[in-house]
């Protein structure tokens, strides 16, 4: 493994690694900020914050950097979420510095321009109501908001529609000055290039920038769940859903790779935020809900979370059958799992299906920059390097164990969404 860590003067976190398997490269800078910094009055506004630093600088105005990007063949994007922003663009190796420019003044230099607020208000208010059209992004917030009484994990990155329509100017830009500096990022770069070089360049384009405040910490810890809880949404459309989530360890915790296994096993192998897709239609799950038409389809996923996370099982009903047909299978392959070990083939499938989809999701020059950076907000480089492994070491009676620790109803919030009937 070819990395080069480094950390500038400034505290920005600096990692290389070299990959001559394509004339490309790829550069992210990681934040350390997303809905776990947030709270009631400014859910949402680390996502807004991603949107206003596309809206530009005097350097870079609106839509300059993405042309500048686009001109060179390469791609240009960002991303927020529950521990993170992150910005990234991957194009040909020999015009990093153009990347290296856009992020570093990105960092310090974005104008928050009252007019582009507002603007862009309009964009997030209508994207938070198009998401509302859909029956499973108002099931996972209730979920969500039940499962957490505590934590900010509890709030969708896209925010309340109350805080949205009121967090101002000097709001946002109090976030950015706070949360968007160096001693709060981790500048993460792969490609094909001479690393020794690049960090030379990491240097003059972001060695200059001055730290910032200290970060506020995060002190919020999520007490036991001590019952179930449970939802019921109503909607409009022709289709039911149901959603059962169980509270998990963070991803540093060893038990996070027996989930993964147990996930595999009971849902079909499900990649990370740059994962593909294995069929699951051999898992327990499929041939409980799916093949007994019980269910459309049905599927599982954990996150890897700086703190403690959740573990969903989604699955679409079959048109005219009950939720509660559908929960009750649903539980009895939970207990059949609690009360039996899984069988020694079973483990070994889903061990490689789950090495696939995590091969998969580090292959490309853009992925391993992503996973440079990602690991290290809720771990670091390492937990990357060992995850094979750890899935390789977990056992027939790891599976079991974590079933009957963490998948227990104490545990669990269960959401039904249902048609609204209409009268008359």
């Amino acid at each position: 493994m070819n990395l080069l860590r480094t950390t500038l003067d400034n505290g920005l976190k600096v990692l290389i690694r070299e990959s001559h398997a394509a004339p490309v490269a790829s550069v992210w800078v990681w934040y350390r900020v997303g809905v776990r910094n947030e709270h009631q009055g400014i859910t949402g506004i680390s996502h807004w914050v991603e949107h206003m630093a596309f809206k530009g600088s005097q350097r870079w105005p609106e839509g300059l950097a993405d042309q500048a990007i686009a001109r060179e063949g390469g791609v240009y994007n960002g991303m927020t979420w529950n521990d993170f922003t992150t910005y990234y663009a991957t194009l040909p190796a020999h015009k990093i510095s153009l990347a290296l420019d856009i992020e570093a003044d990105r960092m310090r230099n974005v104008s928050f321009d009252p007019e582009a607020v507002e603007s862009e208000r309009t964009v997030i208010i209508s994207e938070r109501q198009g998401n509302e059209n859909s029956p499973l992004f108002l099931l996972g917030e209730e979920v969500q908001a039940a499962a957490y009484r505590v934590h900010p994990y509890r709030y969708e990155t896209v925010g309340h529609l109350c805080d949205l329509q009121t967090m101002t100017r000097d709001m946002l830009y109090t976030h950015y000055q706070t949360y968007y500096t160096p001693n709060n990022a981790i500048l993460a770069i792969a490609g094909d290039f001479n690393a020794g070089e690049i960090e030379r360049l990491s240097e003059r384009y972001f060695g200059n920038i001055p730290a910032g405040p200290e970060v506020p910490p995060v002190t919020a810890v999520e007490p036991p769940q001590r019952g179930e809880r449970r939802v019921i949404v109503e909607g409009a459309g022709q289709t039911e859903y149901l959603t059962v989530a169980y509270h998990i360890p963070e991803a540093r915790h060893e038990d996070f790779f027996a989930l993964t296994i147990l996930n595999a096993i009971l849902a079909g192998a499900s990649g990370f935020l740059v994962g593909g897709n294995i069929t699951n239609h051999t898992s327990r799950l499929y041939q409980a809900l799916v093949a007994k038409e019980l269910a459309v389809d049905v599927d599982g996923s954990l996150s890897a979370t700086v703190d403690p996370g959740l573990y969903h099982i989604t699955a679409t009903a079959w048109p005219g059958r009950p939720l509660t047909d559908l929960e009750t299978a649903l539980n009895s392959e939970i207990e059949r799992l609690q009360d039996a070990p899984v069988t020694s083939a079973e483990l070994e499938k889903a061990q490689r299906q789950a090495r696939a989809l995590f091969a998969y999701a580090s292959e490309s020059t853009t992925n391993q920059a992503f996973w440079l950076g990602y690991s290290e907000i809720f771990a670091d480089y390492g937990w990357f390097l060992r995850y094979v492994d750890k899935l390789a070491a977990v056992t027939v009676a790891d599976v079991q164990r974590v079933a009957q620790t963490y998948l227990r109803p104490q545990n669990r919030t269960v959401g039904w969404y249902l048609v609204r009937r209409v009268v008359g």
